[in-house]
């Protein structure tokens, strides 16, 4: 098959792709959230992306608010943006992952614009968290956009069987997955059999000493050789 033929035919997977991504483009109109691990119990990181202004008017503050499920996030600091905070006092305390009890919750996170970001640029807010243990629930952030002139309010949520991408003005979500295992919702390393570790550094520190071996019994045939060629010499020059 020659070169020219397989560019060809890696052509209609690259076309395909470009097609998809045409496709799903005006989904990245809204402020969308995508997550480092969504699996149940994880402890991951929400990239908040906001890549518009609102009606062309420069964006001045983001506010994310905060599911109840969710005791606690931990804001990534912007350059451009003053960081503020929102604590709720809970109903009735609680117990975290840590089994500390719990009496208030970050309700929200807000963003304040030292510099506005213009309508043709985009940025990102991130928040550090531990995913709820409840596979199957879909997790929204409700984020306020202020600009200049007007706000956006990406709020809402699809009802039971309403299709998500209908909405106008989605919130940022995602659907938490099951648990991975390993209790922190990474993927879990894959453990060995009692002994092979053990075994494994026997063979290697064997096969070290027979390396080291062969090693010296060479050096001692080389020294060997080399006073046989010299006695060898000697006697050619005695018998001249």
């Amino acid at each position: 098959m020659s070169i020219r033929t397989l560019a060809r035919l890696g052509a209609l997977p690259a076309a395909t792709a470009a097609l998809t991504l045409a496709v799903v483009a005006p989904a990245g109109a809204h402020v969308g959230a995508t997550v480092t691990d969504a699996s149940a119990g994880a402890f991951t990181v929400a990239t908040f992306s906001v890549p518009h202004g609102c009606e062309d008017s420069p964006t001045t503050k983001i506010e994310i608010q905060v599911p109840e499920s969710v005791l606690s996030v931990t804001p990534t600091r912007n350059p451009y943006y003053d960081l503020e905070a929102t604590i709720t006092q809970l109903d009735e305390p609680t117990t975290d992952a840590h089994g500390n009890e719990v009496t208030e919750r970050t309700s929200s996170i807000t963003y304040t614009a030292t510099t506005p970001l213009p309508d043709g640029q985009r940025d990102t807010f991130e928040l550090s968290f531990q995913v709820p243990d409840a596979e199957g629930e879909v997790l929204a952030f409700p984020t306020i956009q202020t600009c200049e002139k007007g706000r956006t309010d990406w709020v809402e949520v699809a009802a039971e069987g309403q299709d998500a991408e209908a909405l106008e003005h989605p919130a940022p979500s995602f659907e938490i997955l099951p648990a991975s295992g390993d209790g922190h919702g990474g993927q879990a390393a894959a453990a060995e059999p009692a002994g092979v570790a053990d075994d494994s550094q026997d063979d290697s520190q064997e096969d070290d000493d027979g390396s080291a071996a062969l090693g010296w019994a060479g050096l001692a045939a080389g020294l060997l050789g080399l006073v046989a060629g010299g006695l060898a010499l000697a006697r050619t020059r005695t018998a001249s």
